[in-house]
C-alpha cells in the first residue's frame, strides 16, 4: 500500500466504527499556551479530557500533524541519525469521549493491524501496565494474540498522565519485530529500532490529584496514537521510516538539486545530511503553513534553529546555495491533497525560508572560519571544551544555535561549555531588560500614594465624551509633577499602544494641565506638570497646589483636537494592518505598535524588506479605504468566543478578558481593541508611509502620517522638488530623476580620476621610499606610518607598488579617530623566493595593537585599536621578514 493509502484506510476503518473524521490541528496551538507546538493527537481535545469542553461526538479519529522539537518530548538530536526518529510525523489517533472503552479499542487496533493490514500476529507483542489486569485479560480474550505476546511493564513505559496532576491511566502498547528470526520479544521497550511502538491505546479513567492520589474520573476515556511513518515503514516492508515513499520525493528533489543520490546508508555523512534536510523541510513547512514564523524567541526560535541546522547539513551536500525553499513545493504536491493549506501558503512559505536561508549562509562561512579558529586554538591548548565564550560568540555574532556548535563540535572530539554559555546569555539578557527599563516609571522619585479612599478605582468614561465631572480620589506629591486620581475621568490612560491623554483638570481653586495619563493597576493616573491659581490668575508650582479638606470636585476635559490626532492614527493601523495581510499574505501579524496625535508606529512580522512597490501597494489601498468613508463600529463587552466567531483578530500569545470590546469597520477590518478611534474612517484624511525599516530579524516597522500631518508632509516634499527643478534650471515636462542621476555619474567619475590621481602620487612618494629603505639578501624591507592617508588610495598605491618591485616587503600603516589600519605586502620575488606571506605576518604584528586580520601572501590588511602598538607591530614584521630572508 502507498502511504496516502494506508492513511486513508485507517481513516476510512474507524469511520466504519461510527467516528466522526476530523481534520488535523494546526501544529501552532491556538489556545493552549503551555505548548509551543501540537505535539499529540490528543492536544485538540485536552480541554475535553481536563472536563472543561466537549464535542458533538463521542467517538473521533484523524491524522493529525505533530512536532516534536522542544520540551520535553524534543527528538532533534536523533534525526537523522536512526530509522525513525523525526521533529515533524503524522500521528494516526482514535477517541472515545465517555463512550466505548478498552474492550472495543483494544478489539478495533488487533483488527486493523491483522485483519484489515494483514499484519503477522507472531510478530506482534502487547504490553499493559502492570496492575492492569483487565487489559491484560482483555488481550486474551478478544483477540488471539499467542498469550506469552503480551507483556507487562511498570509507570515508566505503559502509565500515561497528562502532568504532574490532572487525567491519567494506564496504556496498552502495540511493538512489532523486525529482527530477521523473530527473536525480539527480549527487545520491547528497550529503545532498539529492530522492535519498535507502532501503537499506543491510553485508558484516561483516573485524576491524579496534587498529593499523588489517584481519584477515578466520572467518565472514561480512550486516547490513542500510532506513528504513521512508522506503519508506513512496516507495510511497505522498509527498514526505515525513511525509506518509504513518504519521503521519496523530498529525496529525489535534493538529488536533483545537488546532485548526491541517497543511498539509504545509516553512517554515511550524506545519507544522515539528506534524512536531516527532509525531516526539518518538512517542519519548517508545515509549521509556517499553519501561521508560525522564524524568530529570535519561542518557537520562532526553534523553526530558525531547525532551519540553520538543516543548511549547515546542506553543506555536507557540497550545497551552498539556499535549498530548504525549493522542497516546499514538493511537499505541496505530495502532501497538499491531505493537507491543503500547503498548497494554499506555499508561495509565502518559500519566500520566507527563502529570505532566512539567505539570511544565515550570509554569515555562515565566516562563523565556520571563526569555529575552525577555535577548534584549532582548543588543540593547541589542550582543552576538551569549546569555552562558553566562544560559543557565545557564535551565536551572537553568526547566529549559530547552541545545537548547532554543539553538533559541529561533536564531529570535532569536543564538548562545548554550556554552562558558560548560559552564562554569557543570561548577561546579555540582564543588559538588555536594562537598557529597555522605563525611565518614565511614575513613581521613579520616590513618590508614596495618599489615598483618600484605598477602595477607590477609576471609571473611564473617554469612549462617550470628553469632558466630566468627578472627584479627586488620590495624590501623589514628586519633585516635579503632581499625580492625580479621579473616580471617573475621560482621560484614556496609556494603553496597547496608544498614547495617553492630555488636557485639564480645572477644582473651584486651580486649572491643572493634564500632560500625561498613565494606568497603576485599576486606576488612571494624570500626570500634571503645570498648575495656574485661578483666584489669583497665576502660574504656581505644582508642588503648590493644596488638595487639602478631603475628596474634591472637578472638571476633566480632555484636549479634544489632540484626542482627534490620536484616534486618526489609531484608525489608521487597523487599516494598514488589514492592508499589509491582504498584500503581503496572512502571515503578518501586529508585533507592536505606538499611536498618538503626531504620527503612528506600526511594528508587524514580514521576512523581508517591503519593495517600493508594496509600500506603493499598501498606501494606495489604505488612501482607497479611507475614501470609502466606512462608519467605525464599535462592539463594547462582547463575550471573548463570540468576538472570534465574528472573525475579530486574535494572536497566539496575547492575554484577552472574557469579555472584550471589538473595533469593525465592515468589510475592511475587525479586531479585539480597547484604543479610541474616529467614527468614520473618511475623518481620517490622508495617510503617508513615511519609513519602513527592520525592528529585529522577522519583525518589520512602518511609520507613517495622516491627515494634517500628512497633507503638510507632501506640500513640504514638493516645494523641495520645486526649489530643486529651480536650481537645476529644468523646465516642467523635463524630469528630475534623469537630471540627478546624470549629475551623481559625473561625480563619480570625478571622483575615480581624483582617487586614480592621489594613488599615483602616494605610489611615487611610496617608491622613493622603498628606495632608500634597508635591502637584504635583494629584497627591500619597509615599514612606514602615514597620517591624513585614504584608505582606498593607500590600498591601490601598495597594489601598484608592490608589482612595480618584486623584491620588496613591507607594512603600511594609518590611523583614523584612534581606529589602527595596517596594510602589508610582499612583491612577487619575494612570496616566490623566500615564502614570505603577508597575511600570516601582518596577523601576527596586529597582536600588538589589539587588533587583527589577515589576507593572501601578496597583499594583506589588518585593523586594531591601540595606536600604541604600532611601533611594535613594525618591528615584528620587519624581524620576521627579515629573518625569512636571510635564512635563505
Amino acid at each position: 500500500m502507498k502511504s496516502r493509502e494506508i492513511r486513508q484506510s485507517f481513516l476510512d476503518f474507524f469511520a466504519g466504527k461510527e467516528h466522526k473524521i476530523v481534520r488535523s490541528a494546526p501544529v501552532i496551538p491556538a489556545d493552549d499556551p503551555t505548548l509551543l507546538f501540537t505535539n499529540a493527537g490528543m492536544n485538540q481535545f485536552k480541554d475535553v479530557f481536563l472536563g472543561k469542553g466537549s464535542r458533538p461526538y463521542v467517538r473521533a479519529a484523524d491524522t493529525q500533524k505533530c512536532i516534536r522539537a522542544s520540551g520535553k518530548h524534543n527528538d532533534l538530536e536523533d534525526v537523522g541519525r536512526d530509522t525513525y526518529h523525526h521533529t515533524f510525523f503524522e500521528m494516526l489517533g482514535n477517541w472515545s469521549f465517555g463512550d466505548y472503552y478498552k474492550k472495543e479499542a483494544i478489539s478495533w487496533a488487533w483488527e486493523l493491524l491483522t485483519s484489515v493490514w494483514k499484519l503477522p500476529k507472531e510478530r506482534l507483542y502487547a504490553t499493559v501496565f502492570r496492575d492492569d489486569d483487565e487489559s491484560f485479560q482483555l488481550w486474551q480474550t478478544v483477540t488471539d494474540i499467542p498469550h506469552d505476546h503480551i507483556l507487562r511493564f511498570g509507570e515508566k513505559d505503559n502509565f500515561w498522565e497528562m502532568g504532574e496532576s490532572g487525567p491519567c491511566g494506564p496504556c496498552s502498547e502495540i511493538h512489532i519485530d523486525l529482527t530477521e528470526d523473530g527473536s525480539g520479544k527480549s527487545l520491547v521497550n528497550v529503545g532498539d529500532y529492530r522492535v519498535i511502538e507502532l501503537w499506543n491505546l491510553v485508558f484516561i479513567q483516573y485524576n491524579r490529584q496534587g498529593d499523588g492520589r489517584l481519584e477515578p474520573l466520572p467518565q472514561r476515556h480512550v486516547d490513542t496514537g500510532m506513528g504513521f511513518e512508522r506503519v508506513c515503514a512496516v507495510m511497505q516492508g522498509k527498514g526505515s521510516n525513511y525509506d518509504t515513499d513518504v519521503f521519496r520525493p523530498l529525496f529525489d528533489r535534493i538529488t536533483e538539486i545537488t546532485g548526491v543520490v541517497y543511498k539509504a546508508t545509516m553512517d554515511d555523512p550524506c545519507d544522515i545530511a539528506m534524512r536531516v534536510i527532509a525531516d526539518h523541510a518538512r517542519t519548517l513547512t508545515f509549521a509556517l503553513s499553519d501561521g508560525a514564523m522564524p524568530s529570535n524567541e519561542g518557537r520562532g526560535y526553534v523553526l530558525r534553529r531547525i532551519l540553520r541546522r538543516a543548511l549547515r547539513y546542506s553543506k555536507t551536500l557540497g550545497c551552498s546555495e539556499p535549498i530548504l525553499h525549493q522542497l516546499v513545493g514538493t511537499l505541496a504536491v505530495s502532501m497538499g491533497e491531505e493537507f491543503p493549506e500547503l498548497v494554499k501558503q506555499q508561495e509565502t512559505v518559500s519566500r520566507i525560508v527563502r529570505a532566512e536561508e539567505e539570511s544565515f549562509l550570509a554569515t555562515l562561512d565566516r562563523g565556520i572560519e571563526i569555529f575552525n579558529e577555535v577548534i584549532a586554538g582548543a588543540r593547541a591548548a589542550g582543552a576538551a571544551a569549546i569555552t562558553g565564550d566562544d560559543a557565545f560568540r557564535l551565536y551572537d555574532t553568526f547566529g549559530f544555535p547552541l545545537d548547532l556548535t554543539r553538533l559541529m563540535a561533536a564531529e570535532a572530539g569536543f564538548e562545548v561549555d554550556e554552562p558558560g554559555f548560559e552564562h554569557c546569555m543570561q548577561e546579555q539578557k540582564t543588559r538588555a531588560r536594562q537598557d529597555r527599563k522605563d525611565k518614565r516609571q511614575l513613581q521613579e522619585d520616590g513618590g508614596e500614594w495618599m489615598w483618600f479612599s484605598e477602595e477607590r478605582t477609576s471609571v473611564f468614561t473617554g469612549y462617550d465624551s470628553l469632558e466630566e465631572l468627578s472627584s479627586i480620589a488620590g495624590v501623589s506629591m514628586l519633585p516635579d509633577r503632581v499625580l492625580l486620581v479621579l473616580d471617573r475621568t475621560p482621560f484614556y490612560a496609556e494603553s496597547g499602544g496608544q498614547s495617553g491623554d492630555c488636557g485639564w483638570i480645572e477644582t473651584a481653586e486651580y486649572r491643572l494641565k493634564v500632560s500625561d495619563t498613565r494606568k497603576d493597576g485599576d486606576a488612571i493616573v494624570h500626570v500634571v506638570t503645570e498648575a495656574h491659581d485661578t483666584a489669583r490668575d497665576s502660574a504656581i508650582d505644582p508642588a503648590d497646589v493644596s488638595f487639602d479638606g478631603g475628596k474634591l470636585a472637578c472638571r476633566a476635559s480632555v484636549d479634544r483636537a489632540n484626542r482627534q490626532g490620536t484616534e486618526r492614527n489609531h484608525t489608521a493601523t487597523h487599516l494598514l494592518h488589514a492592508a499589509l495581510r491582504r498584500i503581503l499574505g496572512q502571515h503578518v501579524q501586529q508585533k507592536g505598535s505606538f499611536v498618538s496625535a503626531e504620527r503612528l508606529r506600526f511594528d508587524f512580522s514580514h521576512f523581508s524588506k517591503l519593495t517600493s512597490g508594496e509600500l506603493e501597494s499598501v498606501e494606495s489601498e489604505v488612501n482607497e479605504q479611507i475614501r470609502s468613508a466606512e462608519t467605525v463600529i464599535k462592539h463594547q463587552d462582547v463575550p471573548y468566543d463570540e468576538a472570534l466567531g465574528k472573525g475579530a483578530l486574535a494572536f497566539f500569545g496575547d492575554k484577552y478578558a472574557d469579555r472584550v470590546r471589538v473595533v469593525e469597520i465592515p468589510g475592511l477590518s475587525i479586531e479585539l481593541c480597547g484604543g479610541t478611534h474616529v467614527d468614520s474612517i473618511g475623518q481620517i484624511g490622508l495617510f503617508k508611509i513615511v519609513s519602513e525599516s527592520s525592528v529585529a530579524s522577522g519583525v518589520r516597522r512602518i511609520e507613517a502620517l495622516t491627515g494634517k500631518a500628512a497633507e503638510q508632509l507632501m506640500w513640504k516634499e514638493y516645494r523641495e522638488l520645486q526649489e530643486i527643478r529651480h536650481m537645476l534650471k529644468l523646465k516642467a515636462e523635463e524630469p528630475v530623476t534623469a537630471k540627478i542621476v546624470e549629475l551623481a555619474e559625473s561625480k563619480k567619475e570625478l571622483e575615480k580620476l581624483l582617487q586614480e590621481y592621489r594613488s599615483s602620487a602616494l605610489a611615487d612618494i611610496l617608491l622613493h621610499a622603498l628606495d632608500a629603505s634597508e635591502e637584504v639578501n635583494g629584497i627591500r624591507i619597509m615599514a612606514r606610518m602615514l597620517d591624513h592617508v585614504d584608505a582606498e588610495a593607500l590600498r591601490q598605491a601598495t597594489l601598484a607598488l608592490r608589482e612595480k618591485v618584486a623584491g620588496s616587503a613591507g607594512i603600511l600603516c594609518t590611523v583614523d579617530e584612534g581606529k589602527v589600519s595596517l596594510i602589508a605586502f610582499a612583491g612577487d620575488r619575494a612570496v616566490r623566493d623566500f615564502g614570505i606571506d603577508a597575511g600570516k605576518l601582518v596577523r601576527e604584528a596586529a597582536k600588538n595593537v589589539q587588533g587583527g586580520g589577515g589576507g593572501k601572501p601578496e597583499f594583506a590588511t589588518a585593523g586594531g585599536k591601540n595606536p600604541e602598538g604600532i611601533e611594535k607591530a613594525f618591528e615584528v614584521f620587519v624581524a620576521a621578514v627579515r629573518e625569512k630572508v636571510s635564512a635563505v
